[in-house]
């Protein structure tokens, strides 16, 4: 996992997946388009939040192009499309035991006018050949998975 801004309005991300990727279900390449449920299969994910506050938003990226966004006004509440900004430009590098997915966020629609710092959430969902899932993150404040933990966004973003 590597993060970076290269401006104060963008935000890189680069999530890193090595080892036996035959073992891995990874959805096929697609036209990026807007897509609900990337969770329920491989995908990578950043929650980011402004501040202190209740309010978060959630960004979904499947290695097939697709993605989402979402806000949500409290943990796992009022959740709504996110329709700000524009989709973030992704792209995926696939051999055989490694998996690079590079997303750039264009982060300009939250920022200007923003004052307080963002703090970043990381995470993945990984699916195996026999649909099992298994889920990744820099930390897991809870017994459970739960990438919505206010505690999971441990990155902070000057």
């Amino acid at each position: 996992m590597a993060v970076s801004r290269p401006s104060p309005v963008e935000l890189n991300l680069e999530f890193r997946l090595r080892g036996d990727l035959s073992q891995i279900r990874i959805p096929e390449s697609r036209v990026p388009v807007r897509t609900d449920g990337l969770w329920r299969h491989t995908c990578f994910e950043a929650f980011i939040a402004l501040g202190e506050g209740p309010g978060y938003w959630e960004y979904n990226f499947s290695p097939s192009g697709a993605w989402a966004a979402y806000h949500f006004s409290a943990y796992r509440e009022g959740m709504a499309t996110l329709l700000k900004g524009a989709p973030p430009n992704m792209t995926v590098d696939l051999s055989v035991d490694s998996l690079v997915a590079r997303v750039h966020i264009d982060l300009f629609w939250l920022l200007r006018t923003a004052t307080a710092p963002l703090r970043l959430g990381v995470s993945s969902v990984i699916e195996d050949q026999a649909r099992v899932l298994s889920y990744w993150a820099l930390k897991h404040p809870a017994e459970k998975p739960d990438f919505h933990h206010a505690e999971s966004l441990v990155l902070p973003l000057e």
